[in-house]
């Protein structure tokens, strides 16, 4: 069974070939590092079909909730349907930025939130090992995902939100030894893909990083410490030699499920040194025990209940699978004042009008604009009465139209921009000239402008909080950004905006020049 969720998804049109000069041969230790990189990742896992060529993709990968299966793509050299094409660039950009060679977006199936951390030279010597396969000519099977999810540039929301781009930082506390298993980790081995959490949001820094998840029907265990559901009772070589063989002595179990492809085609034909400094990493990991009996959560038994499609399109990626939130971040819905209430209308007004970001929590995107009043009311009760809540269901689709009439905000579009209330955030947005920064900005170039703009604004207004932060630049493009140009629609493009510009804030990017 294979790691269905960490294959490579490129762009259909991505893989077309376009005139490029041949590549001169790589050297021949750079091809042999690439290829022991490549089998550290685990490549061959994904873009191999059942009974197919390797690294010829066709193995499709299953999204779950009934979002339909994706193809995983020729990464052989062909020029015409493979990436015999691309250049170095492209091939780094995919990998650190999660962008193909024609700038579509990639999904984050192919674990490029963890590929980020990967060093240039390690990227390009994986380049010259597939440059080095013979060219397969494969062409791409077609997909078959469901709408919205199948236009890619739906993911734009997401990426701003949860993806940072950056490479891996040694501890400088940590031994060599130790950084090294965190590099293959976090980078390569892309561990969290399983792993971690929760895994609808990608890699994202508010995953549950290590604590254990749910993965294609099979359960990735808790890889922390913790000495009930983790490895805080296994000893470095017991760690060792399971990673190696699937088996450990004094380990009752031997690996089953997706990790024993892992073992079989990656860790067991890695060296023994590099295998151990994955052991040692983990070993340092504190203690992370995840099991809560005081939260009871029946998600399960009302899957099928009205409103739980809504919530898996549109809540799910930052509210979590059980209304826990991202902690810090988000809000749980668990045991929510405003969502106990008796009445549900502090729940429909910030769906339909979004929140601007208050202390240390992001701003929630006006979310219903795009929906309609019965997914509204449905996906109202559905929290109201789901994750140990029990509230009454009694929210209808008269009421959501008619708070739909009353509720005008900035984030909605349908109210005049907010103004910054704060003088010295105000000059320091003047100064830094936020306005004429964000003039024409394109969804696309929101990234890159907010990591230019957002320290020049901090370092002239250092007595900004994050909420402050988020709202006083949201305000600001709101009143600047041409909205014919920006390629979003308003509401989605303020929301994706205010999420970018928190997470520059918590995890900011290194804007290459």
């Amino acid at each position: 069974m294979r790691r269905q969720l960490t294959a490579l998804v490129l762009g259909s049109s991505a893989l077309a070939g376009s005139a490029a000069l041949a590549q001169q041969p790589a050297p021949s230790d750079l091809v042999e590092k690439g290829r022991y990189l490549a089998t550290a990742g685990d490549c061959v896992a994904c873009h191999t079909a059942p009974g197919g060529k390797p690294f010829a993709g066709g193995l499709y990968i299953n999204f779950p909730g009934g979002i339909g299966k994706l193809s995983t793509p020729n990464i052989t050299p062909d020029r015409e349907t493979g990436i015999g094409t691309w250049s170095d660039d492209d091939f780094k950009r995919a990998m650190h930025e999660g962008i193909t060679k024609n700038g579509s977006y990639l999904y984050p199936a192919f674990p490029f939130p963890w590929y980020t951390r990967i060093t240039d030279e390690d990227v390009r010597a994986i380049k010259a090992y597939l440059f080095s396969l013979e060219p397969v000519n494969a062409p791409r099977k077609p997909a078959d995902i469901a709408f919205p999810f199948s236009i890619r540039d739906g993911l734009l929301a997401w990426r701003l939100a949860f993806f940072t781009n950056g490479r891996f930082q040694p501890d400088p506390k940590a031994s060599e030894q130790v950084n090294r298993g965190a590099y293959l980790v976090e980078g390569l081995g892309h561990c969290g893909a399983c792993h971690n959490g929760s895994k609808l949001v990608g890699a994202s820094q508010w995953s549950g990083y290590l604590e254990g998840g749910t993965i294609d029907g099979w359960y990735a265990p808790n890889l922390s410490g913790d000495d009930k559901e983790g490895l805080g009772l296994w000893s470095e070589d017991q760690l060792f030699t399971y990673l190696k063989t699937g088996a450990a002595p004094g380990r009752a179990g031997v690996v089953a499920g997706p990790m024993r492809q892992v073992i079989e085609e990656s860790l067991s034909k890695m060296s023994d040194g590099d295998v151990r400094a994955i052991a040692a990493y983990l070993k340092t990991l504190a203690p992370k025990p995840t099991y809560t009996p005081d939260v009871k959560s029946d998600f399960k038994s009302a899957s099928t209940a009205p409103g739980a499609d809504t919530y898996l399109n549109r809540c799910v990626a930052c509210h979590r699978p059980d209304g826990q939130g991202q902690p810090g971040a988000i809000p749980a819905l668990a045991g929510n004042g405003a969502v106990l209430a008796k009445g549900p209308e502090t729940v429909i007004r910030v769906i339909l009008g979004g929140l601007d970001a208050k202390g240390e929590y992001a701003a929630m995107p006006a979310v219903g604009v795009g929906m309609t009043d019965a997914e509204i009311a449905d996906v109202t009760n559905y929290v109201r009465q789901t994750f140990g809540n029990q509230a009454p269901p009694t929210a209808e689709p008269g009421q959501v139209a008619t708070l739909r009439a009353e509720t005008q905000t900035m984030l909605a579009g349908n109210a005049p921009c907010a103004t910054v209330a704060d003088p010295a955030l105000a000059e320091a947005l003047s100064r830094a000239d936020a306005a004429g920064q964000l003039k024409d900005v394109k969804a696309e170039q929101i990234l890159p402008r907010v990591a230019t703009l957002l320290p020049a604004v901090r370092q002239a207004a250092p007595q900004a909080g994050s909420a402050e932060l988020v709202n006083g630049l949201t305000a600001t493009f709101c009143q600047a950004a041409d909205r014919a140009a920006i390629g979003l629609d308003w509401p989605t493009a303020l929301g994706t905006f205010a999420g970018v510009v928190y997470g520059q804030l918590k995890n900011p990017s290194r804007v290459e020049k």
